[in-house]
């Protein structure tokens, strides 16, 4: 399962880091929500940010790999629409199902926290994965990759790709993911200090809708006749630009990259509409999660720093400062590679 391509290296090794995305908190929740619960029940439920969206169909698929391995059940519920009100309908939902542990890639950093405590207060242990809820409202945080490696990937990428100068803008997910926004905020000051030759024009957000992304990149072509380059940090939104350029006047004028999948892109990096992107593996964000909540299931952990676990073929990991497991560093995709994967 586990991706096996080139990692990211124009500037060298990107550094490893269980740095979380939202700094300067501490592990919450009461002691009985960190200790309770029925070690019997390995019922793993995913809650996705949105469903429809081909990155967490393939968390899903490492999800499900992950709890047919360990002898859990595994489900995915979640909404149409990436938003947080719809989240906390179906997390009260799994509370009152007594699942054994939610996944969930929150949609925003509070507004889904009572629910979530509600739930770990009636016993179910609660991962985020992708993108993070404050530290209190759950026990562990599996993250992709570090936040200032994520950035600067697609920044030193859109930086190639254009000469190092000329004007950029991003296009990210919802104006409140907590994991789009940290990224965002790396890009701008690694773009500050490495890159004064470039400038990033705007940011506009695309709610993780293909249309709306589509539309928005219109948007800022038409706003931007001198825009050189786009960093979409979603699967969405990558997509939705490169096909824009790719059906426009502006193909190789204007370069697309930032996070996508291989099965999304390769259409697009064939052509050469897109030269390259970067990415860790889904489906392994999605396996290490679901064993990270049978670990906690299993009273194996608490979510404590130092705490060691083993996921399955993934091997070991060990829980970092604020309750964080860290997946490891995005890789690069392109014309040489991007035929040897399928998700």
């Amino acid at each position: 399962m586990k991706l096996a391509t080139k990692r990211l290296s124009a500037a060298g090794a990107l550094a490893v880091s269980a740095a979380l995305v939202l700094t300067g908190c501490t592990t919450g929740g009461d002691d009985t929500a960190a200790s309770g619960g029925d070690t019997g029940n390995l019922t793993v439920t995913f809650l996705p940010k949105n469903l429809g969206n081909p990155y967490f169909e393939a968390s899903s698929v490492g999800g499900e790999a992950a709890a047919t391995e360990f002898g859990g059940t595994f489900a995915e519920v979640g909404p149409s629409e990436a938003t947080p009100d719809a989240q906390v309908s179906y997390i009260n939902t799994l509370t009152q199902q007594g699942v054994g542990g939610i996944v969930i890639a929150a949609n925003d950093p509070e507004a889904i926290c009572d629910a979530l405590n509600e739930a770990r207060d009636a016993g179910t242990k609660v991962v985020t994965f992708d993108s993070d809820t404050n530290p209190e409202c759950r026990d562990l945080f599996i993250n992709q990759a570090d936040a200032d490696g994520i950035a600067k990937a697609q920044i030193d990428l859109i930086a190639e790709q254009i000469g190092g100068s000329g004007e950029i803008a991003i296009l990210s997910a919802t104006a409140n993911a907590t994991n789009q926004n940290a990224w965002i905020e790396k890009m701008e000051e690694y773009v500050g200090t490495e890159y004064p030759d470039i400038t990033i024009v705007e940011t506009v957000y695309g709610d993780d809708d293909d249309q709306t992304s589509f539309d928005k990149t219109a948007a800022l072509l038409q706003t931007h006749p001198n825009l050189k380059g786009i960093v979409s940090p979603t699967t969405v939104g990558i997509a939705a630009a490169a096909r824009y350029i790719q059906t426009s006047d502006f193909k190789g004028k204007v370069a697309v990259t930032g996070l996508g999948t291989p099965n999304q892109m390769r259409e697009f990096v064939e052509d050469g509409t897109v030269t390259s992107f970067a990415l860790w593996n889904p489906e392994d964000l999605g396996y290490l999660s679901a064993f990270a909540a049978q670990a906690l299931i299993a009273g194996d952990i608490t979510g404590a720093e130092g705490d060691t676990f083993t996921a399955g073929e993934l091997g070991e990991y060990t829980v970092g400062a604020d309750g964080t497991v860290l997946l490891g560093d995005p890789f690069v995709f392109d014309k040489d590679n991007i035929g040897d994967f399928s998700f």
